[in-house]
């Protein structure tokens, strides 16, 4: 059954396979995830299952979250997040979702959001080739023409100009996962994943 779960970015380091590659591999720890909520068709317009992860105190909640927790009896949790299924018979409210869910060498899609890099200039953030350095040139690293004079006599929506760099939500397809430990909820995947360590991501299985 296809799935998402909730997890924490622990950190990246580098194993070796059986023939003594190196492989750069990211850990993740996953879970455990509760079913929070199940829409239907039927009554919602369309199917879904609703999950939560990050046990949390009451008082981190408001009034209305700690209400749609209560009516289903869960505890509190700092996520919730919906996601889309076929399969919601699979599926009941209060139970419990980990990393078993996943198996060695299957492929995940992992959404996170990347590092924040600050306000940047064009080079950085848009890689566009700098002005001549010699010559008497004062254009460096200046942005040059940013549009036309008289007419439209305005710069012209999405023109590409300095500014954040970073903290946008990203996403990485086809990651293959090398490991999965279900005693402690880590999940060992092929290649980088967004953001730093610590940082929250969603782990989908890939279609």
């Amino acid at each position: 059954m296809s799935i998402s779960l909730f997890g924490n970015k622990i950190g990246m380091t580098q194993i070796f396979d059986e023939f003594g590659n190196v492989i750069p591999v990211t850990i993740l720890k996953i879970g455990p995830c509760v079913v929070t909520q199940i829409k239907t068709k039927l009554k919602d317009g369309y199917d879904s299952i609703q999950i939560g992860y990050g046990a949390v105190s009451s008082k981190n909640l408001t009034q209305p979250q700690l209400g749609h927790l209560e009516k289903s009896n869960i505890q509190p949790f700092k996520y919730l997040k919906e996601f889309r299924s076929n399969e919601i018979e699979n599926f009941k409210i209060g139970q419990t979702l980990s990393v078993e869910s996943f198996e060695t060498g299957e492929l995940v899609d992992i959404t996170g959001k990347s590092i924040g890099k600050g306000f940047s200039g064009l080079q950085r953030r848009h890689n566009f080739s700098r002005g001549p350095m010699t010559h008497g040139s004062k254009n460096h690293r200046e942005p040059g023409s940013i549009g036309q004079g008289t007419t439209p006599g305005r710069v012209f929506p999405g023109k590409r100009m300095a500014g954040q760099l970073g903290n946008k939500t990203a996403k990485i397809r086809k990651l293959k996962i090398i490991q999965v430990n279900k005693d402690a909820n880590i999940l060992i995947i092929k290649g980088s994943v967004p953001g730093k360590p610590g940082n929250l991501l969603t782990i989908t299985q890939s279609k």
